[in-house]
């Protein structure tokens, strides 16, 4: 994928015939959608299969994931998405 691509340009999808690009995970979760103009949506959802992170094409961002502690010599420190 180059920079600036979307996922249906990526896939050269046909909009026209085949409608909107959904994906949805193995729990019928959708995680990425996409209509012919290229906006977009993508969402991650933990393990109990509620949404913990939110994205649109246009900036807006909804991030309820925890955050992620690493340790190093001994001090922890969390990680800013």
């Amino acid at each position: 994928m180059k920079d600036g691509q979307t996922i249906g340009q990526w896939l050269k999808w046909d909009f026209e015939g085949n409608g909107d690009l959904e994906v949805k995970d193995m729990n019928g979760n959708e995680i990425y959608w996409e209509d012919f103009s290229g906006f977009w949506y993508r969402w991650e959802y933990n393990s109990q299969g509620e949404e913990i992170y939110h994205e649109r094409s246009d900036g807006y961002i909804k991030d309820n994931r925890t955050p992620e502690v690493i340790e190093r010599n001994g001090r922890k420190y969390q990680l800013i998405p």
